[in-house]
């Protein structure tokens, strides 16, 4: 457990891969903390791992791994990525790495933000034909990863999600979109390998069916282990 600590990684976006936080801890709890780096920011490798108002920046593939990961409350930050960012380039917020669709892995996004920091929106308002943000891209083939009932704002590109190498684990992987709302969250231009998260089986990635939460994380309130659904 651990709660109230920043944790950075200074070295700039000049240094390319360079972590800043990493955890193969089983049911890991995690709250009020803050990650900052650039590429590969944040690496939740393995296991059950729970996330509570939290706030996480970088730029390039910043939150990344193949562990069951919950994130519920976060704010999620995109960070100018290059040395000269005003030459803009592609962002991307996750690369979950499942390597089997046998595997309980994946990435949740419950009730987040996802925006740039004020540094990075100056740089994407200049000029927003340069500056292209996605959800994420697939890290291994059945890569999976879910956003329910999160904002998005303005610098989230139509296309939602982007693709790694050609068509690589597009046939396999899944990346899901339900209830979230603002000008980044319209579905109607997005990938079509993406999907819309039917309402009946969003409950199959609440807390309490995704994490088993209910069985280690002490007093589990409604809010996280069942969803509600408008």
């Amino acid at each position: 457990m651990a709660t109230r600590l920043t944790i950075r990684n200074k070295a700039g976006p000049g240094a390319h891969q360079a972590v800043a936080f990493r955890s193969d801890s089983d049911k890991s709890i995690i709250e009020e903390c803050e990650f900052t780096g650039n590429q590969n920011t944040f690496h939740a490798r393995s296991l059950r791992q729970f996330y509570n108002s939290c706030r996480i920046s970088g730029n390039e593939d910043f939150i990344f791994g193949n562990s069951a990961t919950y994130f519920e409350n976060c704010t999620i930050l995109i960070r100018p990525r290059q040395l000269n960012p005003e030459k803009g380039g592609d962002n991307v917020v996750s690369a979950q790495g499942r390597i089997d669709p046998a595997q309980s892995t994946g990435f949740v996004f419950h009730n987040c933000s996802v925006n740039g920091t004020e540094e990075y929106m100056k740089l994407y308002k200049s000029n927003p034909k340069v500056h292209k943000n996605f959800l994420g891209r697939p890290e291994k083939e059945f890569s999976r990863t879910l956003f329910i009932g999160c904002h998005f704002e303005s610098l989230i590109t139509p296309q939602g999600w982007m693709p790694k190498d050609g068509d690589f684990a597009l046939k396999t992987l899944y990346y899901g979109e339900l209830n979230n709302s603002g000008k980044g969250s319209d579905l109607s231009g997005r990938v079509k390998w993406s999907s819309r998260i039917p309402p009946n089986h969003a409950n199959v990635y609440s807390v309490r069916n995704f994490l088993q939460g209910d069985q280690w994380k002490l007093n589990v309130t409604p809010g996280y282990s069942e969803f509600v659904l408008y």
